[in-house]
């Protein structure tokens, strides 16, 4: 894909035309075309994950509504949300209000660009490209908090403190379980990391930082067992209990955006990326990548949400020490191979 951009700024540069006209094209293009992708990819996983939860519980709305398997009610649900009212409470600030689920969606929105798809399938190979994922991900923290505090509810604010807190906390084990696969691997490029998984994947050697990484995303994107911030029971919906129609469904596409994010990210640190036998190596990612996802549907519908204490004990008292244990363990290793 870079040979490509590079022969269309070419084209351009060739016609006299300034080099910012060309960038804007093509930042337009890949954006379209990312978007595009969020929306399909996040209208299946809306009706896979419906499946899923019909078969784990027995529920039949899920496996009657909708038409042929309900494949219709996602796109009635968009509809759905398209042309409903936008309501905005009279004592919200009105302009933090309205910019959150932006901040929310451009934070998951920019994370593609460094998801290598295939060899050749990836917008931009950063040399910090772990630390890239890593620092725009951070933002949707603030987006969250954007969202509860202009919301003029006590509810959303204690909705977006949890979640905040929740974020910051899982945040710190992630990133240290990801380690191991850096020092192995001595980059951050995510293509260099998938190209040194050619004859064994991370999973292997790094298995604890793997269970580390998926625990730790789960809390990141606020799924079960961790969807405190979330807990319907408590909170009404958390801190956009506030937003409806297209606001709501922005904060609602973040989420699975994000959820393919994550996976991604795990199939590339720990599941070799794209390497596989026969199929194309872009399939191969996907199916990767959707298993893990699988995965993280099958646990929200099987285990019960953890109390606010747990999750924090989890998180500071048992995960951060593996995570640390597992990077101490890596580089005494690397050490004794020289």
């Amino acid at each position: 894909m870079e040979k490509s951009m590079e022969r269309f700024y070419a084209a351009f540069a060739a016609l006299g035309v300034p080099s910012i006209v060309p960038q804007l094209i093509l930042m337009l293009v890949v954006a379209s075309l990312v978007i595009l992708f969020i929306s399909v990819s996040v209208m299946f996983m809306i009706w896979w994950e419906r499946k899923i939860s019909a078969h784990i519980q027995v529920r039949y709305g899920p496996m009657r509504v909708g038409g042929w398997h309900g494949w219709a009610q996602s796109i009635a649900d968009g509809i759905k949300l398209l042309i409903k009212e936008d309501v905005i409470p009279a004592g919200a600030d009105k302009l933090v209000f309205a910019l959150a689920p932006m901040v929310v969606f451009a934070a998951a929105l920019a994370a593609y660009v460094i998801i290598p798809f295939g060899p050749n399938l990836i917008v931009r190979d950063l040399n910090i490209g772990v630390l890239f994922y890593i620092s725009i991900s951070s933002l949707t923290v603030v987006g969250i908090i954007m969202a509860g505090w202009s919301s003029n509810n006590k509810y959303s604010v204690l909705g977006a403190l949890r979640s905040a807190a929740q974020a910051v906390s899982y945040e710190v084990p992630l990133v240290v379980s990801i380690l191991g696969v850096i020092m192995t691997v001595g980059s951050l490029s995510m293509i260099q990391i998938v190209e040194a998984q050619q004859r064994i994947w991370f999973v292997i050697p790094q298995f604890v930082g793997f269970l580390i990484y998926l625990t730790a995303a789960l809390a990141e994107c606020n799924r079960l067992p961790f969807d405190i911030p979330e807990a319907e029971s408590e909170l009404v919906a958390g801190f956009h209990v506030e937003y409806s129609g297209m606001r709501f469904a922005i904060f609602f596409l973040a989420e699975y955006a994000n959820m393919f994010t994550v996976a991604a990210i795990a199939t590339t640190l720990f599941l070799g990326g794209w390497h596989g036998p026969l199929l194309p190596p872009w399939l191969w990612f996907l199916i990767k990548t959707y298993f893990i996802i699988f995965v993280m549907m099958w646990l929200r519908w099987t285990l019960a949400r953890l109390r606010v204490d747990q999750l924090m004990n989890l998180g500071w008292k048992v995960l951060l020490p593996l995570a640390f244990l597992n990077m101490g363990i890596t580089g005494l290793v690397l050490v004794l191979l020289g």
